[in-house]
């Protein structure tokens, strides 16, 4: 087995493993684990990457965003309260770098924008009735 295959499936895995801790624990962000769990068995292997897209975890957290339907308001508002929490204990900590924080608070407005102006918002129905 080639090492760059190696290293997807370790990296896969790995993505997987933190995603599904994730989807459990409201601080830990399940979504950006997931795709790296996705784009690293998509590149490693057919077989696992055939398992993991039938798993509920996929098709819960990423299916409809990667088929570019969008994500439920749910999902998103869990992506944006994830994102300001995270954002939020970085400003704090950089108390006496105000560069720091305004660069920080730069990027948070940019996060929100993207996720309610760019994301296309889908509800449950809607992606129920495309996942079937």
């Amino acid at each position: 087995m080639p090492i760059k295959r190696v290293i997807y499936i370790t990296i896969g895995c790995v993505g997987l493993g933190l995603g599904a801790v994730g989807a459990t624990i409201p601080l830990l962000p399940s979504f950006p684990f997931l795709m790296v769990a996705a784009v690293c068995f998509g590149k490693s292997s057919e077989r696992l990457n055939n398992w993991f897209t039938g798993t509920n975890l996929y098709k819960d957290n990423l299916e409809s965003f990667v088929h570019g339907r969008g994500m439920t308001l749910k999902a998103k508002i869990r992506m944006i309260l994830v994102i300001t929490a995270t954002m939020a204990l970085g400003f704090i900590m950089m108390g006496k770098v105000p560069v720091g924080r305004i660069i920080l608070s730069i990027i948070w407005v940019f996060h929100i924008l993207y996720f309610i102006f760019i994301i296309p918002t889908i509800n449950d129905e809607e992606k129920e009735e495309k996942n079937n």
